[in-house]
């Protein structure tokens, strides 16, 4: 397991295997970022010629590695780009993009931009998750911690505040969050079926909640039983075509001296085929990642509790796997939600909004204060923002409150409309109260949204629809790993945080 730790030392005159210092574009050139100054002047007269013959622009992500020979004490020099400012963004890229580039090597020193607390976050945060890796299913394949450095110092000026060793100590529990998002989307979705999920669930719950001075967190878990008894009818119609019976885990988190409570839901399908409705077969295979939303409320939930937020949370995490079979939900039937509006389902590929249905009528029994959803939703909001961006709708103010813990986490959200006129599509089905689905072409993000709305009971609450971000197809980059990459956890993390500090 890597350690991490805070120093005030010079990177020229600390001796690990290798020292990471990051690299601006500059006007007049490639320069050394804050944190390299020592560096940079044991280079003196000889760093510029070096950096041009080396290619070094600074660009973001750009990453160079240079022996050092005795100009320093360590014998590896990383350089990496910031691109043309100092942000936490960029640092957090440049943090991960630096851990994929040093391997095998027992400790390295964090000479990046780490000035204030927000920056120390960013390099632990960045590069913890730019050095995660899903290996379990590899044959020859070693442990990622085992090739990780056991040692990790993080060099910063403000490395005797306590503000900035606080930041490094959160920073570990919420990226350890997001590694576990990661771990649950990139497991094969026959190893986590609805009932091995919410076994997952609640391992994690009870580790979360073991030892002394741990959280207290409740945990009920509903059967195919349970939910028939409470008239869960969307989960259970989703989970109708297969033999793995769906699921509904509750999580209660409620502390001592808690001003708030945030109610969180997450979509859990933990494999899509479509149902009846089927999926062509390119890029089914990804489809394991349709409960990126479940992973990222119960892995956002433990972390709120692991660092003692005053908040109470309550998460619904409803689970189904969305099959075909003789006993699959067809297009045409009418399923009852839990509270008794009728849907009526039209495209069985549409099936996460009847799932969320169930659970955010849950989630408003408890009364909080505001309820964010989490979704891998729609395919529409792909083609909107692309594979790297989120969208978010809903209150307005819950919204703006999203888009500001997204930019504190590093996560890229962009706000999305609800338009009235919706309603009137949404309400369009002649035999139930909802329709589920219709088949005009565009806006299909904003309908999902203007039908989960109907399930709020008019409290603040804003939708999550993380369908591009959730699962990253091609390669690695900066701290954001090929395949899941736990998007929204820390956004989560960093809206609870918000709340308290409101008071």
């Amino acid at each position: 397991m890597t350690s991490y730790s805070l120093r005030n030392a010079s990177p020229a005159k600390t001796k690990t295997d290798a020292v990471v210092v990051g690299v601006l574009q500059g006007g007049d050139g490639p320069e050394l970022a804050d944190g390299g100054d020592d560096v940079a002047k044991a280079y003196g007269r000889k760093l510029r010629p070096l950096l041009s013959t080396l290619g070094v622009t600074g660009k973001a992500g750009e990453v160079t590695k240079v022996p050092t020979g005795d100009t320093v004490a360590s014998p590896l020099l990383v350089l990496v780009g910031l691109g043309k400012e100092v942000t936490p963004a960029g640092v957090r890229r440049a943090a991960g993009a630096s851990a994929r580039a040093v391997t095998n090597a027992a400790s390295v020193a964090l000479a990046l931009p780490a000035s204030t607390p927000d920056l120390v976050r960013a390099v632990v945060e960045g590069h913890r998750l730019g050095g995660y890796a899903f290996t379990t299913y590899k044959k020859d394949a070693k442990d990622p911690k085992d090739s990780a450095p056991a040692e990790v110092v993080v060099l910063s000026p403000a490395a005797r505040k306590k503000d900035a060793a606080t930041a490094l100590d959160e920073a570990q529990v919420v990226a350890d969050a997001v590694a576990t998002t990661r771990d649950w989307v990139n497991t094969p979705p026959g190893d986590l079926r609805p009932p091995a999920f919410a076994d997952a669930v609640a391992a994690a719950t009870k580790a979360a909640t073991k030892g002394r001075g741990a959280p207290k967190i409740g945990i009920t878990v509903h059967d195919e039983a349970s939910l028939a008894e409470l008239g869960c009818g969307g989960i259970l119609g989703v989970g109708a075509g297969s033999d793995a019976p769906p699921r509904l885990v509750e999580l209660t988190y409620s502390p001592r001296g808690a001003k708030h409570h945030l109610a969180l839901v997450g979509k859990g399908i933990t494999f899509d085929s479509g149902g009846l409705s089927i999926k062509p077969a390119q890029g089914m295979h990804e489809m394991k990642s349709d409960m990126a939303g479940a992973a990222a409320v119960v892995q956002a939930t433990l972390a709120i509790a692991a660092l003692g937020l005053p908040i109470k949370v309550s998460t619904f995490v409803p689970m189904a796997e969305n099959m075909v079979s003789g006993n699959a939900t067809r297009p045409g039937d009418v399923l009852r939600i839990y509270g008794g509006t009728t849907v009526e389902v039209l495209n069985t590929d549409a099936e996460g909004r009847l799932v969320l249905a169930d659970a955010l009528v849950r989630a408003t029994e408890q009364e909080p204060d505001t309820i964010l959803d989490v979704a891998t939703l729609t395919g529409h909001m792909v083609v909107a923002l692309g594979d790297k961006v989120a969208g978010v709708m809903g209150t307005e103010a819950v919204v703006q409150d999203v888009l500001d813990a997204a930019l504190a986490a590093g996560e890229e959200f962009w706000p999305m409309p609800i338009p009235e006129h919706m309603r009137e599509r949404i309400t369009s089905s002649k035999i139930a109260d909802l329709a589920q689905h219709d088949w005009i072409r565009w806006g299909g993000g904003l309908y999902a949204a203007a039908f989960l709305r109907e399930f709020t009971a008019g409290l603040p609450w804003a939708h999550l629809d993380i369908a591009g971000p959730s699962f990253a197809s091609g390669g690695p980059s900066g701290h954001v790993t090929s395949g899941g990459t736990g998007v929204a956890v820390a956004t989560l993390v960093d809206y609870a945080r918000a709340l308290v500090a409101k008071g």
